[in-house]
């Protein structure tokens, strides 16, 4: 199972190196990693993904706070939590497929942020799996490039969890 981890570190530096370290040593790999600052000054957050069953996070989450400028871990994955990544794509753009390709954008929501004859390059953001239907419906077109920064996540003040709603389809008239 994935699991999303959400870790406050003092925002030093080496900080990143001993908890990606502490992983490898383990022969657990990331599957992503996103840094940056928190609302703390000096505080950062880091989000990660990695595989493992709840014993194996168990275990990785105690190593984790154990390191001296580890302040917390919190596991996002069975919380209800706001999860969005960035994806720049760029894609072949031919003028016969072009209307096809902008008709894709807007129903995903993303944004064209760079044109040429041959190409577009499209900005996206959402959920993981927004990210990876969007890219298997551009694959016919030809994708020259992707660039992913990895998923961030918080834990919904709200408590609603989404997922959840989705799992059990419920659906709302506005």
């Amino acid at each position: 199972m994935k699991h999303t981890l959400s870790v406050l570190v003092e925002d030093e530096s080496g900080a990143l190196s001993r908890i990606s370290g502490l992983f490898a040593r383990r022969g657990f790999n990331i599957d992503s990693l996103a840094v940056g600052p928190a609302e703390t000054r000096g505080v950062s957050r880091l989000t990660m993904v990695v595989k493992g069953d709840d014993q194996t996070l168990q275990q990785m989450t105690k190593q984790l706070n154990k390191l001296f400028n580890v302040l917390g871990v919190a596991d996002l994955s069975n919380l209800a939590a706001v999860e969005r990544e960035l994806m720049l794509l760029k894609v072949s753009s031919k003028e016969e497929t072009r209307g096809k390709i902008l008709e894709l954008v807007q129903v995903f929501r993303a944004k064209v942020v760079d044109v040429s004859d041959i190409a577009l390059t499209l900005e996206v953001v959402g959920d993981p799996g927004k990210l990876v239907a969007l890219e298997k419906l551009l694959e016919p077109y030809g994708i020259l490039e992707i660039a992913r920064t990895g998923k961030i996540a918080l834990k919904r003040s709200s408590g609603v969890n989404t997922e959840m709603l989705k799992i059990n389809n419920y659906s709302f008239d506005i």
